[in-house]
């Protein structure tokens, strides 16, 4: 009886140790930072919008630990470089969940999401209890919330229908449009600019001539002279180009030293080096399409924005507050995070799922039928007499028209498999 009690006892202690443990691995497990993996571009002919997506989530990350964390616990960005390859940002994916980091953020390139939309999956489906949630800030193919569309994945960009639809409304409103050329990159992305802007123009726009489309490989192209001197040749008063970081710099560059002068209709035209390369040429010349810019007037009761956007050019003077979406993402994601009471992917996908919030520019809404932000979009144009420019150049946007949420807005395909 004596050796019972004995073993009794022993096993109580234990039992005890291992509740004490427990104990103190939950309450240093609640003291954690909330980690986002970064996974984007940081070498490469892209790393310098990698590097600049970088700046703005951590700006974003070190506010939101200012005003006390989310749920007390700070808010950590984890870089991890991609090279932009869908293949290693697959791999980027699994190493996150294996470090046990619940949520996965990316936007450079289309292809590259469709990858991690797969790995995601496949780890959610594999590892129930270490799951991963992808949070998309710029990666637009429509596929990604349509047919691709996943339960584990939420996308604060306009996909690109939803640009394109709304570029072409604004530019069958304008009589000095009669040719038109296509210069995108060769990917889906690029596609999808070149094939549904081409339908939308036909049907709007009768009249205008479609005089050239082309691609181009994505991130391999030194030098655009042939390109800019194909658009010459073929008359085009107007460029529609879904082109970001070098690939729209260099483009916009040479199109400046061949002396071209056509209207360039944009995705990307407000940041990531091309102001800088077109400077003062740009004036009313580069028009862009964006939830956001800095001289958009923003909502009453939202003034202090500026302050964030006057701190954030403080910190890094070399580059501008251009991706509003990461302030709606960051914050909705707290939001979410503190609905559900905890980090888990399935609790927080639910709580996004449908979200409603007011933003700086008015109420978005995280549609629940497939994951995609609903929210006002602006057309501007290059000008040199605004309150803010951007990259140092004496030139910035004004605002040529607003979309409201609604009228941003296209149907989905999408047939959601929920857990």
């Amino acid at each position: 009886m004596q050796t019972k009690h004995r073993w009794s006892g022993v096993l109580a202690g234990i039992a005890a140790a291992s509740a004490l443990a427990l104990t103190s691995l939950t309450a240093a497990q609640a003291n954690d930072p909330i980690r986002i993996a970064y996974i984007e571009p940081l070498s490469g002919p892209f790393a310098n919008v990698g590097d600049a997506g970088l700046k703005h989530f951590r700006f974003a990350a070190d506010r939101l630990n200012a005003e006390g964390g989310i749920m007390g616990r700070d808010v950590e960005i984890v870089p991890m470089d991609n090279s932009q390859s869908p293949s290693e940002s697959a791999q980027l994916v699994q190493r996150s969940a294996d470090q046990g980091i619940p949520f996965v953020t990316q936007g450079n390139g289309s292809n590259v999401a469709g990858a991690i939309i797969e790995a995601v999956n496949r780890n959610n489906r594999r590892n129930p209890d270490n799951r991963v949630l992808y949070l998309n800030y710029a990666a637009v193919d429509p596929a990604l919330t349509n047919e691709r569309c996943s339960f584990w994945h939420f996308r604060f960009d306009a996909e690109s229908r939803i640009k394109i639809e709304a570029l072409t409304n604004y530019m069958q409103e304008r009589d000095d449009i009669e040719k038109v050329y296509f210069l995108n990159q060769d990917y889906s992305h690029g596609h999808v600019i070149e094939e549904t802007g081409q339908e939308m123009i036909r049907e709007k726009m009768p009249d205008v001539e479609i005089v050239g489309t082309q691609l181009h490989p994505i991130g391999q192209v030194r030098d655009f002279a042939p390109y800019v001197s194909r658009i010459r040749q073929s008359g085009a008063d107007s460029v529609i180009t879904g082109n970001w970081g070098n690939d729209l710099s260099l483009l916009v560059r040479a199109s400046q030293d061949a002396g071209l002068d056509v209207n360039f209709f944009t995705y990307y035209g407000g940041g990531l080096g091309v102001p800088a390369a077109v400077g003062q040429a740009g004036i009313d010349k580069v028009s862009q399409i964006t939830e956001w810019h800095a001289n958009v007037n923003v909502d009453e009761g939202h003034e202090d924005y500026k302050t964030w956007v006057e701190d954030f050019k403080e910190r890094y003077p070399d580059i501008d507050w251009y991706y509003h979406r990461v302030y709606n993402q960051m914050y909705m994601l707290k939001a979410a995070i503190e609905e559900a009471g905890t980090t888990d992917a399935e609790a927080v996908a639910n709580a996004l799922s449908g979200m409603e919030f007011e933003s700086h520019t008015g109420t978005v809404t995280m549609r629940a039928d497939d994951h995609q932000l609903i929210q006002p979009l602006y057309i501007s144009i290059m000008d040199g007499d605004v309150e803010y420019d951007v990259e140092n150049t004496g030139v910035g946007f004004r605002t040529l028209s607003k979309i409201s949420a609604e009228e941003a807005t296209l149907p989905t395909s999408c047939e959601m498999q929920r857990p």
